[in-house]
């Protein structure tokens, strides 16, 4: 039988700093969900073709189903449930909402997540960013229409805030 050693790790996930022991092949999306419960991070495909699984790593939209939880040591990690404020929704979720860009839910927290760090980036998307920001991000539900409708509505409201 062989036995792994764990690694100190820590990082800040949704503005909480966290020490957890880690095994070196355990990936960012089984520490999240299994060892910190934090679910809004799906689990879809396992090979990085879906998106399901996206969150912020220092800003900036990655696979966590992709990454070694290790590497994410002194990094700030944002998952969906960090993205709103309390009771108050981010202008992502409340636009996905608003706009219908959600049906069964599943692929939302990686499309928003993805959706935000493209703002992060470019406050002022065309229709054709978008859809390149989100080409990670598969959905069986809605088609991207209302999806990219979403992110352009969301855009302008960060704008003026």
């Amino acid at each position: 039988m062989q036995t792994h050693m764990k690694s100190p790790t820590t990082f800040t996930v949704n503005g909480r700093t966290i020490r957890v022991e880690i095994e070196p092949h355990k990936t960012l999306l089984d520490v999240l969900r299994d060892d910190l419960d934090l679910t809004g991070t799906k689990c879809g495909c396992e090979t990085g073709e879906c998106g399901a699984c996206t969150v912020l790593l220092d800003g900036k939209a990655v696979l966590s189903c992709l990454t070694l939880a290790v590497t994410a040591d002194g990094k700030n990690i944002v998952t969906i449930e960090g993205l709103s404020e309390g009771e108050a929704l981010h202008p992502l979720q409340s636009a996905f909402i608003e706009h219908g860009a959600i049906q069964c839910g599943y692929c939302t927290p990686g499309m928003i997540l993805s959706a935000n760090s493209l703002l992060n980036d470019n406050p002022n998307p065309t229709p054709e960013e978008i859809k390149k920001a989100l080409s990670g991000n598969l959905c069986r539900c809605t088609g991207y229409q209302k999806v990219i409708e979403a992110v352009e509505d969301a855009a302008k409201r960060i704008r003026r805030m």
